[in-house]
């Protein structure tokens, strides 16, 4: 049986630093693991007001529906002031919405902060992992992963420099450790 992990994307620029690294990680995953973006950037802010009126975006139930077909999810976060991306939060709220029906479950999910600074998103990380807690995901513990100076660590071509794909791929095993645990 074949694995589906979720990969959602914070930042959506289109020359987004955890765009890049996320590609990175999708290769990385070893047979009987599938992983695929999961489109963020068309969700319109959540609104309660969308269930009371039967009136939700479509975007919300295509969204609802490819998190649930996962497995496992990889969240991949820039730092905005501290906290994770908004774009990540408001997807969160969007499958774990309406109250009861939340799609994420009990399911295995990952942090992967990058940013141009020099603490790696460390705050940004942290907030996407409570959050994740509170809609019943379970966070891989280790390694953590944050990416500072993430422009660095690219070369002129675009691969990732040795000691960070290393790095990567031993957060990619241990990820797919996690999930086998389900």
């Amino acid at each position: 049986m074949t694995r589906k992990i979720g990969l959602i994307v914070g930042s959506l620029r289109k020359e987004s630093w955890n765009r890049k690294v996320a590609e990175k990680v999708k290769a990385m995953f070893p047979e009987g693991y599938e992983a695929e973006f999961i489109e963020i950037g068309d969700l319109p802010l959540y609104n309660e007001d969308y269930e009371k009126e039967k009136n939700e975006p479509e975007s919300y139930g295509r969204f609802r529906k490819e998190v649930e077909e996962k497995d496992g999810y990889i969240f991949f976060t820039p730092e905005y002031n501290r906290l994770c991306a908004p774009a990540i939060k408001n997807a969160i709220d969007v499958a774990s919405r309406p109250y009861g029906k939340s799609k994420w479950g009990t399911r295995p999910a990952a942090v992967v902060s990058a940013s141009v600074g020099s603490s790696g998103g460390m705050a940004a990380n942290f907030s996407l992992r409570q959050n994740l807690i509170f809609v019943d995901l379970i966070p891989l513990q280790q390694p953590e992963v944050y990416l500072a100076s993430v422009h660095e660590l690219f070369d002129k071509e675009g691969a990732l420099i040795k000691d960070t794909e290393d790095f990567l791929q031993g957060f990619v095993d241990a990820f797919v450790n996690h999930v086998d645990r389900f």
